[in-house]
């Protein structure tokens, strides 16, 4: 059974992580836990942290429902397939070998020496029947793509909105991306889980295309 979201008229793929249009954020009043002056919800329910104690952003789970957003995230399902390895795309396994976990990813070889070796990374991994449909669907993979295979892969932290104290609410002050052991992850509101990539290598498309075919063949 396929877990891809696929629109009756045009059959336009629509990653598992992207989240639709009515998938909105859900209306919580974030308060100061008095037991732990840390970031909270009013009423809030022990599924609205991780296993580390990170708050997340609340958001309706409705995926099979209204059109897609590309370019929105849904948290909840894009900190799944991160901590789970699934693809982005068909929530299946990841493409996984002894050279490692695939990754597909925009071209930003120019950023440093060795990209994306110690990238701190948000987008989950993909399987190899993904990345064709991936190439042809995303503009912004079309702008120019690169395959990676990675070896090590911890998990580094998460991104999210960082707040403090306010004199009524907790007050928003900038996006950041913290690693767990940061003090600062008790006042945020968590929208990514980021893991590190290391021992990264790089793929020829081609190379995929073949081991796709072989595997519908």
């Amino acid at each position: 059974m396929t877990r891809t979201n696929l629109t009756s008229s045009d059959r336009i793929v629509a990653p598992y992580v992207t989240a639709t249009n009515v998938e909105q954020d859900l209306s919580c009043r974030l308060v100061v836990r008095p037991d732990s002056l840390e970031l909270g919800y009013a009423n809030e329910l022990p599924g609205d942290r991780d296993d580390q104690g990170v708050l997340w952003r609340k958001v309706v789970e409705r995926r099979n429902e209204g059109k897609p957003e590309f370019g929105r995230v849904h948290p909840i399902r894009q900190r799944r397939a991160m901590s789970e390895l699934l693809c982005q795309v068909c929530a299946g396994p990841a493409d996984q070998t002894p050279d490692g976990v695939l990754w597909l990813l925009r071209d930003h070889r120019e950023d440093w020496p060795r990209w994306p070796e110690g990238m701190a990374c948000v987008e989950p991994p993909i399987c190899s029947r993904c990345v064709a449909i991936s190439l042809r669907r995303c503009p912004a993979l079309q702008r120019g793509a690169v395959v990676v295979r990675v070896r090590s892969f911890a998990v580094a932290g998460v991104w999210g909105t960082l707040y403090r104290p306010g004199t009524f609410a907790p007050t928003r002050v900038q996006a950041a991306h913290l690693a767990y052991d940061d003090p600062q992850t008790r006042w945020m509101v968590a929208v990514a889980l980021i893991r590190e990539l290391r021992g990264c290598s790089f793929v020829p498309f081609e190379e995929l295309s073949g081991t796709a075919n072989s595997e519908r063949s």
